[in-house]
């Protein structure tokens, strides 16, 4: 979805810029209707609207209807256009930043209690980047020496017996979690920005929340986001920083071995050059 952009922010061709579910954009209302909800997608996403409309009200469209055959939920349509393919500037970041705030801190501990872990917790996360990096890579004879070099230092830090402890580590202050950092999902309206598509959402640790949007692939490949500029906005202890590190590492490995495996299929999502910039990324890290 590719909506005009009434505040004048210069746009570029979105990569990878995809919807998994069918939206039906209405002038006042939109209906998502889900290709899949085996991870309860449907649930999460109307159980994390109506939190919002409660304790956030404004920050994410109001849910109106559900069905369940097939599943589907009805919300209002809110303004605003994607930050993804801008460059986010000051303003944008700095509204960004309270939007995240305001969604962390929004929803009362008890009802945060009540609700399932967000999708992909770092656990799961390390889980299946240490299977991957196991397997042989489908990197072709002429493979930039970039990307062998932050597979390889990639694989080692990956092995670390530290890192069980810190994804198996529970958030001792749990927040709402998006589960998404894509900036497509985040819309600007000139004055604030608000959140959309919610069904990854559920409970999370906020250093892993920040460090899923600084290392989403739309941060850098089709938009410009300084995230050092962003993470300046947010009050970060000795641990939390050192947490924040390691998990914006594993989140740049899990996006070099995604892109890997899709430059390797027939229909490339990504243009040429993506996952040396993402080795590139991904070795500035670990450095």
């Amino acid at each position: 979805m590719t909506p005009s952009d009434p505040t004048g922010q210069q746009r570029r061709p979105p990569a990878d810029l995809t919807t998994t579910h069918t939206l039906a954009i209405g002038p006042t209302t939109v209906v998502k209707r889900y290709r899949s909800w085996d991870r309860d997608e449907p649930r999460r996403e109307w159980q994390t609207l109506t939190l919002l409309a409660r304790h956030a009200p404004g920050l994410a469209p109001r849910p109106l209807d559900r069905s369940a055959h097939p599943p589907a939920v009805t919300m209002e349509r809110v303004p605003g256009t994607p930050l993804r393919g801008t460059h986010v500037g000051p303003a944008q970041t700095t509204a960004l930043a309270a939007a995240l705030t305001r969604l962390h801190e929004a929803v009362p501990r008890t009802q945060l209690d009540a609700l399932p872990p967000r999708l992909w917790p770092p656990a799961l996360i390390l889980r299946g980047v240490r299977d991957q990096c196991a397997q042989p890579s489908p990197t072709a004879p002429d493979t930039d020496p970039t990307e062998q070099a932050a597979l390889s230092a990639g694989t080692a830090w990956i092995s670390a017996p530290h890192l069980d402890t810190l994804a198996a580590t529970e958030p001792t202050t749990p927040v709402l979690g998006f589960a998404d950092g894509n900036l497509a999902n985040y819309l600007w309206d000139g004055t604030r920005i608000r959140l959309v598509d919610f069904e990854s959402a559920g409970r999370a640790d906020r250093i892993h929340e920040l460090a899923e949007i600084t290392e989403h692939i739309s941060a850098w490949s089709d938009s410009e986001l300084d995230t050092d500029t962003l993470l300046g906005h947010f009050t970060l202890t000795p641990a939390e920083t050192r947490r924040l590190r390691e998990l914006r590492r594993l989140t740049a490995l899990m996006w070099l071995c995604m892109l890997t495996l899709d430059r390797a299929t027939a229909h490339p999502r990504n243009p040429p050059g993506t996952v040396t910039r993402q080795a590139r990324r991904l070795l500035h890290l670990l450095n």
